[in-house]
């Protein structure tokens, strides 16, 4: 790949909000109270005056992660302020900051800085999306159900949704692809157990029972992405099949199981510890340069 080609996505990927948020005269589909400017500047805003997201793409947290954040709000306060929008009924809608406004909660605070901002429903649940595509706070199944009610509420072609997101148009199909999974399978992609690039070999065999019986062969013997297509090949082209087996996987470590599991949900990519004797490597797995810059930004901390 180019550099200028990984440029042009790394500027996709982070063009960032403020294109999605007039700061004036925007229209909204939702009336506003009259008697609530809007700004750049925070203020402080009761939180039981403030709604949840119906927009929301993100349906899991992780609750330590959630205490941490709560720990640190009431020691410092809340140091980026999250983003609402009004109601006709003088309360406030959350658009962008979910977890320290749940965060603040727990931490027992009675205002939270908010910068207010005039958007319609669209562009709120637009918003709602890219910022959480730009955090890597979603999972692929989150993912592909945020894309999903983009086309299903607001009739967004696919283009239209790699635009506004900074995705190519073939990403947001290969996500779309993942709904036609069963549930059992979607709740696997969900936890991390299987990937995204697991899930994408398995969308190849079309039968529900093929594709759940597989699914649950490549979770029990960890096997590989790779491991996996040819696995899925084999089982579409039978003639082709090799007489040696996928050999089952060692026995695993409960500690470094535990720690691998750990790492997976914290990356939300699949990772593998090969340890022997207190010595050996971390391999972690990514499908897509968006899933790399997220990673490098979590581990060099850019």
């Amino acid at each position: 790949m180019s550099t200028a080609t990984s440029d042009t996505k790394r500027r996709a990927l982070g063009k960032g909000l403020d294109s999605l948020l007039p700061r004036a005269n925007a229209p909204a589909t939702t009336p506003a109270a009259p008697a609530q400017p809007e700004g750049g500047r925070p203020r402080e805003i009761p939180i039981d005056q403030i709604d949840r997201n119906p927009f929301q793409t993100r349906q899991h947290m992780d609750e330590e992660q959630l205490e941490e954040l709560a720990a640190s709000i009431k020691a410092n306060g809340v140091v980026q302020p999250i983003l609402v929008r009004p109601l006709a009924n003088g309360r406030f809608q959350l658009i962008a900051g979910e977890r320290r406004w749940r965060a603040s909660q727990k931490a027992g605070k009675p205002t939270v800085p908010a910068i207010l901002r005039q958007v319609s429903d669209e562009q709120a649940m637009e918003i709602t999306i890219v910022e959480n595509l730009q955090r890597a706070d979603l999972n692929p199944m989150e993912q592909a159900r945020a894309f999903e009610r983009l086309s299903r509420e607001f009739h967004m072609t696919q283009e239209q949704m790699a635009q506004r997101t900074g995705k190519d148009r073939a990403t947001v199909a290969n996500f779309l692809r993942l709904l036609k999974l069963p549930a059992s399978v979607q709740a696997r992609v969900e936890t991390a157990e299987i990937s995204f690039g697991h899930a994408r070999a398995l969308l190849a065999l079309g039968e529900p029972e093929q594709i759940e019986k597989a699914a649950q062969r490549i979770a029990a013997l960890s096997l590989s992405v790779r491991q996996t297509e040819s696995y899925v090949s084999g089982i579409l082209n039978p003639e082709k099949v090799q007489k040696k087996e996928p050999k089952e996987a060692p026995p695993v470590d409960p500690n470094v199981r535990d720690a691998q599991e750990r790492l997976q949900r914290a990356l939300g990519l699949r990772v593998t510890i090969e340890d022997k004797n207190g010595r050996g490597k971390v391999i972690i797995e990514y499908g897509r340069l968006e899933d790399f810059d997220a990673l490098l930004d979590q581990l060099a901390g850019d």
